[in-house]
């Protein structure tokens, strides 16, 4: 047999033997840190100032098992119900009795909930845009335009299409759940977004992806999956926003990726933080170049 024949067989076996071992299904969680907010209502910047981020997060977690990770957060909750140290403690009752939310639970509480994500089956993937580079490109935008108007949702929907393109052929049906933004149901928008990050895949890879997707949104409070998720950026909003790593440390081993997008000292597409290139306080520094 002439060997391009020997090398075309054995490719499609190799193919098929990736196929099998395929998973069946995979969940996915996705939320935000920071918001996209540029202006206030009069067009003034708000960058800079008291109360408005700097950074906007988005994040995915990958949990092999969400009822397991439901069952394991509503026991924990059960159990610090019971604590008689926290039942004075205002926002515990207010707040953390109805869902775990990282910015508002006491330290007390937060310690209890990053020790028991930290031994869950979780992987996060997350995608950080830096709001003065989203500023430079709308006001470069007015400059060609003066009736374009600056869309929250479209700088949004790249981040899914971008964080998702190698993320949806692995498995034969992918469950993808996202945090509920404002009152509109934008699932058919999301949807979208996710078959163009297969076609982007489909294109550089050069395989077909016969996988299946189901988009759904839910509030966090409804969905104690979508809190876990909450709890991982804030993390790493803590490091980027205010230097401060130890809960990013804490639970470094779990974050798999963070595309930095808008650091492009080196590469055009942004700067990849993995196990190869581990983020720290240093390297965020060092990116701060204006």
């Amino acid at each position: 047999m002439p060997l391009r024949f020997v090398r075309a067989a054995s490719e499609f076996y190799r193919q098929k033997a990736i196929d099998v071992m395929k998973e069946s299904k995979r969940y996915y969680f996705v939320d935000e840190a920071g918001d996209l907010t540029l202006f206030n209502k009069r067009g003034s910047v708000l960058i800079g100032q008291e109360g408005c981020s700097s950074y906007f997060i988005l994040g995915v977690a990958h949990i092999t098992n969400p009822h397991d990770v439901r069952k394991r957060l509503d026991d924990l909750r059960s159990e610090l119900l019971s604590d008689s140290y926290l039942k004075d403690i205002p926002s515990f009752h207010s707040k953390t009795k109805l869902s775990f939310h990282a910015k508002d639970d006491c330290p007390e509480v937060r310690k209890d909930v990053y020790k028991l994500i930290s031994s869950m089956d979780i992987k996060v993937y997350g995608i950080v845009r830096r709001k003065k580079s989203i500023l430079k490109m709308v006001q470069k935008q007015n400059q060609y335009d003066k009736t374009w108007k600056y869309n929250q949702n479209s700088i949004y929907d790249s981040c899914v299409k971008r964080i998702f393109k190698d993320r949806l052929h692995s498995a034969e049906e992918n469950y993808v759940t996202f945090a509920r933004r404002g009152k509109s149901d934008r699932n058919k928008m999301l949807f979208r977004e996710l078959s163009k990050a297969i076609r982007n895949f489909e294109k550089t890879s050069g395989k077909t992806v016969h996988s299946l997707h189901q988009v759904s949104s839910n509030y966090p409070s409804n969905e104690p999956c979508l809190q876990v998720i909450d709890y991982f950026l804030w993390a790493l909003q803590r490091l980027y926003e205010r230097h401060e790593d130890r809960y990013f440390n804490y639970l470094r081993e779990k974050f798999i990726r963070i595309i930095d997008l808008d650091d492009k000292r080196f590469k055009d597409y942004g700067v990849y933080y993995d196990s190869r290139n581990v983020l720290t306080v240093s390297k965020r520094k060092d990116s701060l170049v204006g």
